[in-house]
């Protein structure tokens, strides 16, 4: 399928403006605008622009509080808890974040669970504002149910990612962010947008079969967790799944496991909802608080060379650390511009249109 080519600048603009006509005050749409386009600068396609129309029909249908009220509900010295009154995850997430920095920073570590959210992007961004600070940033969350359990034709979980920034001196900061089951749904919406299959182990059909059909979802199926089947470990995945959404939902006070809300706002809302809205996890650790963090971040420096070094298999010419490929592709979307595909960019075309915002 055909890509045009945008600048990080040109699709800054026009998010930031398409957040403002919903009525986000400038802070909130600059705050959303950088989290939500850190995706796509990272080569994380599946959850950047591409879901900007998403999060305005969220808005639309009065999911979505362009206005929110965040504000923390109960904390002691190390730890919160946040209702995020129905805003963007895109704003609740970094403002929740920053507070478990802050509190890092006088207890030694931080641990913010968050209620009453939505869609906060990628999982990345958030864990990697702590290493600024000289801190290792934890970020997670749960999502709408489309992942079945092991041994279940069921949706129960979402694809709960999970993500662990952690600096280092010479070298870059490794950074793992990674959904919990075998492939993310975004990626499934590209197959989609494609008409492509999907490789084997991302999904099931209504009666738990293998399926390689991107469509699968709509018609009953359901994503995998990590590991595909429980001869390849998605036991272990289903439940690094499930412990998401306990830290982040169950913890705090937002609705988990197969009553999390939906993201595409044409799905209605689940019956009987335990809590408010989409749940996060977020934690920072001073590393001072460990040991002197010169010192860590250069034996991190030495553990990522190390690694580096490790012979590499045949076929492949190097051994990655964990951020590498997405470090990788910021610097070369940085310079040559952001790829959407067309069907994406007229998505956006119609969802600035709404606003007399064009792209």
């Amino acid at each position: 399928m055909a890509e045009q080519i945008f600048t990080y600048q040109h699709l800054y603009n026009f998010t930031d403006a398409v957040f403002k006509s919903i009525g986000c005050s400038d802070e909130h749409a600059a705050t959303a605008t950088q989290t939500l386009l850190s995706a796509d600068l990272r080569g994380i396609d599946s959850h950047g622009v591409a879901r900007l129309s998403g999060y305005v029909r969220l808005w639309e249908a009065k999911r979505i509080n362009a206005t929110p009220d965040i504000k923390i509900v109960y904390q002691t010295s190390s730890t919160a808890t946040i209702d995020g009154d129905a805003g963007l995850g895109l704003v609740v997430a970094p403002f929740a974040m920053q507070v478990a920095i802050d509190k890092a920073k006088l207890a030694g570590t931080g641990w913010v669970s968050v209620m009453n959210s939505n869609h906060f992007g990628i999982a990345g961004y958030h864990a990697m504002m702590a290493l600024q600070h000289d801190m290792i940033g934890m970020a997670m969350t749960n999502a709408s149910a489309l992942v079945a359990p092991t041994f279940s034709v069921e949706k129960m979980l979402g694809t709960n990612p999970i993500a662990v920034a952690i600096p280092a001196n010479e070298q870059p900061a490794f950074v793992a962010d990674f959904a919990t089951t075998t492939a993310a749904n975004g990626k499934l919406e590209i197959l989609q947008r494609k008409n492509a299959d999907t490789p084997d182990g991302w999904v099931q059909d209504k009666d738990g079969n293998p399926s390689n059909n991107a469509h699968a979802l709509k018609t009953g199926g359901a994503l995998l967790p990590l590991g595909s089947d429980r001869e390849h470990g998605s036991h272990k995945g289903y439940a690094l799944g499930s412990i998401v959404d306990i830290f982040s939902a169950v913890l705090s006070g937002a609705s988990y496991g197969p009553w999390a809300p939906p993201f595409p706002a044409y799905i209605a809302m689940p019956e009987n909802m335990p809590g408010k809205g989409l749940g996060h996890f977020f934690g920072a650790m001073r590393v001072d608080a460990f040991r002197p963090a010169d010192e860590f971040k250069n034996h991190m420096d030495n553990w990522i060379a190390r690694f580096r070094d490790a012979k590499p298999a045949d076929g492949h010419d190097k051994v990655l650390i964990p951020g590498d490929p997405e470090r990788e592709m910021q610097a070369i979307r940085l310079t040559e511009g952001i790829p959407l595909l067309e069907s994406v960019a007229a998505d956006l075309k119609i969802t600035g249109n709404k606003f007399g915002v064009s792209l």
